[in-house]
């Protein structure tokens, strides 16, 4: 069994309450950072864990905390990201609906270490019942004396606020938060100036996800070498994984960093392997914004290397044979999944979420959805294929914000390595018009027909 550093209390009775939890050792880490040790203590062991940001990017969260302007004499600000909107993803919400005071904890912890006394947990529109159980969690803490006036009595003040946000998935970019938060209008903001200098209110700002704010206690608790010691390089640390699709035991796991993705596909003690005992086609492993990998590539890398559940091993080879860990958004397809109908559906999603502000993102996003929305529906023509990867490419690196790039990864990663399926819908349109067409014969049974070997 893997350690557990952030699901290890989530099965306690009674956890989600403030009473269980303080039982439970909750809120040690305010406690001791705020009587022993100081903000600068606090973030040089977040530097020390090597903990990198748990909301898809991945950066050094202690080296993102020192970039915050403390100089100017103005008031610093943490947001916590939990606008959970990308398609795969639902390890947040998971956390905060069943062990909220874990984020409050880690919200308080944070919060001293970046000397900020005005903090907000920015929370995704439709997650309204966990904003519920949020607002009753910090009313809690408050009325116990975690929040307010003179903590402790140190004489640290820290006042936090929940805001709900109106369904944008835009707004999972840092900048587009704060310009929501602010009461504007969701769009990216052009950087620099970074949100560390000049973020909510032109004030110096760290927007943080929830998962890697949730972490800080742990790592103020025991120490930030210790966290290092798990996970393998500079995968440091355990991970949440929200696994869905054709696996056997869909739901949040929490992993070691540096676990093979064969064990964890196809172990008891994770996913269990493939349900209906269907072959494995391709999965997904970090969210709908990261490109697919097919089966060849999965338990191996190209380099014929056992692939990982790693920031490193699951990038391996760059986007030509690797992918990304993203947000842990792990989706399993079997043979009888549709790749074309699969990325109409995610083009779909980054259409209708696009802001519109950037011009290759707000028409580019448009025609990928047309054209994909064409060929999976028999009326494709040969030209779009080579179409469908010109528009990509004239997306990707375009755009203020990476919502463009999240738009274009996965269809080149579906041409790159399905292209015969694309050619097999434009070839045999009558074949594919139903829309379960690979339930009945999996692409496996026919690729022949394009070219390629037949499978049985």
């Amino acid at each position: 069994m893997s350690q557990k550093i952030l699901l290890d209390k989530i099965n306690i009775p009674g956890i989600k309450t403030y009473e269980v939890y303080r039982q439970n050792g909750g809120y040690a880490s305010v406690e001791k950072a705020l009587k022993t040790l100081t903000p600068d203590e606090v973030t040089e062991e977040v530097k020390k864990s090597g903990l990198r940001g748990r909301g898809g990017a991945g950066f050094p969260a202690g080296m993102k905390w020192s970039f915050i302007d403390k100089k100017s004499g103005r008031p610093r600000h943490l947001v916590c990201n939990a606008d959970e909107s990308e398609p795969g993803t639902f390890k947040d919400r998971f956390l905060m609906e069943y062990i909220p005071h874990l984020l409050i904890e880690g919200m308080i912890t944070s919060s001293y270490a970046l000397g900020a006394n005005l903090s907000y947990i920015y929370i995704r529109g439709e997650y309204m019942w966990v904003f519920k159980i949020l607002e009753r969690a910090i009313a809690e803490a408050k009325a116990a004396g975690w929040l307010g006036k003179n903590i402790l009595g140190t004489g640290y003040d820290l006042e936090l606020h929940v805001h709900c946000g109106a369904g944008a998935y835009i707004c999972g970019e840092e900048t587009a938060l704060i310009e929501s938060l602010e009461g504007k209008r969701g769009n990216p903001r052009i950087k620099p100036p970074f949100p560390a200098v000049s973020g909510l209110w032109a004030n110096p700002t760290v927007v943080n996800n929830v998962e890697t704010i949730a972490t800080v206690p742990w790592i103020v608790n025991n120490s930030g070498d210790d966290y290092a010691k798990i996970g393998i390089g500079r995968s440091t640390g355990t991970k949440l994984i929200s696994a869905s699709g054709h696996i056997k035991n869909p739901g949040v796991y929490e992993i070691e960093l540096g676990l093979s993705v064969d064990e964890f596909m196809n172990s008891d003690e994770y996913l269990g392997g493939m349900s209906s005992n269907r072959p494995l086609k391709a999965f997904v492993p970090g969210g709908s914004s990261v490109p697919i990998l097919p089966a060849e590539l999965i338990f191996k890398t190209a380099n014929g290397e056992d692939r990982l559940m790693t920031y490193e091993s699951l990038s391996d080879g760059g986007f030509a044979t690797g992918s990304m860990l993203g947000s842990g958004g792990f989706i399993v397809y079997n043979d009888t999944a549709c790749v074309v109908r699969n990325t109409w559906n995610f083009a779909r999603f980054y259409h209708h979420e696009s802001c519109g502000q950037c011009t290759p993102c707000r028409e580019g996003t448009g025609w990928l959805e047309k054209i994909l929305w064409r060929i999976e529906n028999g009326q494709g023509r040969e030209e779009d294929i080579e179409l469908l990867w010109s528009i990509q490419s004239k997306i990707e690196g375009n755009t203020i914000c990476p919502l463009g790039d999240a738009a274009s990864w996965p269809v080149a990663a579906a041409i790159r390595h399905f292209r015969d399926e694309f050619e097999y819908h434009v070839r045999f349109p009558e074949k594919i018009k139903n829309r379960d067409h690979f339930v009945a014969e999996p692409f496996s049974q026919v690729k022949h027909l394009v070219g390629g070997k037949v499978i049985v």
